[in-house]
């Protein structure tokens, strides 16, 4: 299982980024995909989740500014973030959670706000 991340880079405070992470090599069924992040001196946290089933799981600190979403056909997981914030500044990184195995992660996508 191969999980890609892209869409990251530098942007104003203010601005809009949009992270996808595709996953190939997946022979079982998906329980959930989406991304956590982490930024210095932090710890990994969950930012926005999606299952199969369409619940949608969302940080406090994000809820409002970023959309999780998934294209089932492209196997997708994308984070749409607007109003972007400093406080966001972290690398994120997506996860795939089978029904039945460990998560899988993606090599994990630099995001920096600037002020």
């Amino acid at each position: 299982v191969q999980l890609q991340a892209s869409g990251g880079g530098l942007v104003k405070v203010g601005g809009s980024l949009r992270l996808s992470c595709a996953a190939s090599g997946t022979s079982f069924s998906i329980s959930a995909m989406g991304w956590y992040r982490q930024a210095p001196g932090k710890q990994r946290e969950l930012v926005a989740a999606i299952t199969n089933a369409g619940t949608i799981n969302y940080a406090n600190s994000v809820k409002g500014r970023f959309t999780v979403s998934f294209d089932n056909a492209k196997n997708t997981v994308y984070l749409q973030m607007n109003s972007l914030k400093p406080e966001d500044t972290a690398v994120y990184y997506c996860f795939l959670r089978p029904v039945y195995l460990s998560d899988y992660w993606g090599q994990g996508t630099q995001v920096t706000v600037s002020s």
